[in-house]
């Protein structure tokens, strides 16, 4: 048996796994030297090898704060050694982060987003006029497209308008316009197919001139 083998389940934690087994193993060093003033010289330098590790961090605020914070971190927080800075907090470090609100928005029709629902709110809020009901149009317009998208085959304006009705609390209602909203065709996006290579006469020529050639080569050999 080897006697410095060593294993990781035999291993400390790392704490901060992006430094490395040596810089922690610097800092255990630290930590066992036995006066004050050689675990802060050593500290000090070990923060230096910590820098050297990062160099595109060098000229970022409160660079040496975030390494001397780290070394404590590595440290488990039990370095008797003097920082330049406050020491930080455990507890706080610890601390699980607080939840963020997140927006939970159900729309009752999904195929058309969120995004139509906050452009009929702008439109509610504009004063009745030319303006708003060309903005009524265009956003019945592109109900439509995403209905569409949604459903392939064709939509009567009818039941868009009453969607639309019904998402703006019965302020918009253009079932009593006698208009049309944009043709189902013309909403929906036909996908190009690749271009058929049987049917390309340039191509066709060229395979018929390179058999040519090909079979006349042979003939003159």
């Amino acid at each position: 048996m080897v006697p410095s083998l060593e294993y990781n389940t035999e291993r400390n934690h790392l704490n901060i796994p992006e430094y490395g087994r040596h810089i922690q193993k610097l800092v255990e060093h630290c930590k066992a030297l036995e006066t004050k003033e050689e675990r802060n010289r050593m500290a000090t330098a070990i923060v230096g090898v910590m820098g050297n590790l990062n160099p595109h961090l060098r000229d970022v605020a409160d660079f040496q704060h975030k390494l001397w914070d780290q070394l404590f971190v590595i440290a488990d927080f039990d370095l008797d050694a003097d920082s330049p800075y406050p020491l930080p907090d455990q507890e706080q470090l610890a601390a699980a982060p607080e939840r963020m609100p997140y927006p939970q928005k159900r729309p009752k029709y999904r195929f058309y987003g969120n995004n139509i629902q906050n452009m009929i709110d702008v439109a509610l809020s504009w004063e009745k006029g030319e303006k708003r009901e060309a903005l009524t149009f265009i956003i019945a317009n592109h109900m439509k497209k995403s209905f569409l998208n949604w459903n392939k085959d064709s939509v009567d304006d009818n039941v868009i308008f009453k969607h639309l009705f019904e998402m703006s609390n019965g302020e918009i209602n253009l079932a009593a316009k006698d208009e049309d909203l944009l043709d189902s065709k013309s909403l929906i996006h036909k996908t190009v197919g690749r271009r058929d290579h049987s049917t390309n006469p340039r191509r066709n020529n060229n395979k018929r001139n390179y058999k040519s050639n090909n079979r006349n080569h042979k003939r003159s050999r």
